[in-house]
């Protein structure tokens, strides 16, 4: 259903059964999949790609050009999982020449005033609370939570499964299923509420906790500990995910307890 007073563009693909309040504008190039609704005074540009059953709140703006100098008007997307909502005023940016997309995963809510910049990806069933303001280039894991008013640096990468506390400035990676706070941001502990409502078992949640207690407390560089990891615990999916993202790291992982 499509109220009189919105704007949509005859080359906009809208599934039958969207709903699009009054006040809306959708420009040409936008694809709206079945089941979703689209909020009062929405502004979604050229290159969204909104999948089924997603929920847009009043203000937001999807799909505005790249904030970023670098951009020449490439043709490139924004897009929005299925089965996730997007809150008041949120600000989603397209993508530029390095993914040529800007992607939020399934299931994840994003809250109201938040900004999310160009190429960022986000995967599914992250919840980002009020006014996370998120720069360009960032990659999210799974599941993973951020506290209110949280900064994210470019280029940064968060692991899945992590919880960042509110007001929280993130200038380095994240590991997977780690907890962190202070100024500046360390690591608090694993997530281990996180992780057994999300099914972990205790045998799991105690492989992860023995992992951290090589990166941070047992005084070893993190090439040492890795390689202590390695050696003495089993194999497992968690054990390697832990490995391989503080491996790859590029900007470096938060620093531990202090």
């Amino acid at each position: 259903m499509t109220q009189p007073l919105a704007y949509i563009h005859p080359d906009a693909k809208l599934a039958q059964n969207v709903v699009v309040e009054p006040f809306t504008v959708i420009h040409q190039n936008v694809e709206i999949g079945e089941g979703s609704w689209i909020g009062s005074n929405v502004t979604i540009f050229p290159g969204a790609r909104i999948g089924k059953n997603c929920r847009i709140f009043p203000g937001a703006v999807i799909s505005a050009i790249p904030q970023d100098l670098k951009f020449q008007g490439e043709e490139t997307l924004a897009i929005v999982g299925d089965n996730t909502t997007i809150r008041e005023c949120v600000t989603l940016n397209r993508g530029t020449v390095d993914k040529y997309k800007t992607q939020i995963g399934k299931n994840c809510l994003i809250m109201a005033y938040c900004h999310i910049a160009h190429d960022c990806i986000i995967g599914d069933n992250v919840i980002i609370a009020n006014n996370v303001q998120m720069a360009g280039h960032v990659e999210v894991g799974d599941f993973a939570r951020f506290g209110g008013t949280a900064a994210v640096h470019q280029f940064v990468k968060i692991g899945k499964h992590v919880m960042i506390s509110g007001g929280a400035l993130v200038r380095k990676d994240i590991p997977p299923y780690t907890k962190s706070a202070r100024e500046p941001l360390g690591y608090v502990g694993i997530n281990s509420v996180g992780l057994r409502r999300s099914g972990f078992s205790e045998e799991q949640i105690s492989q992860i906790q023995e992992a951290y207690r090589y990166i941070y407390l047992k005084n070893l560089n993190t090439t040492d500990a890795l390689t202590q990891i390695e050696i003495n615990l089993p194999a497992s999916s968690e054990r390697d995910e832990i490995v391989n993202f503080i491996r790859n790291s590029e900007r470096g992982i938060m620093k531990g307890l202090s």
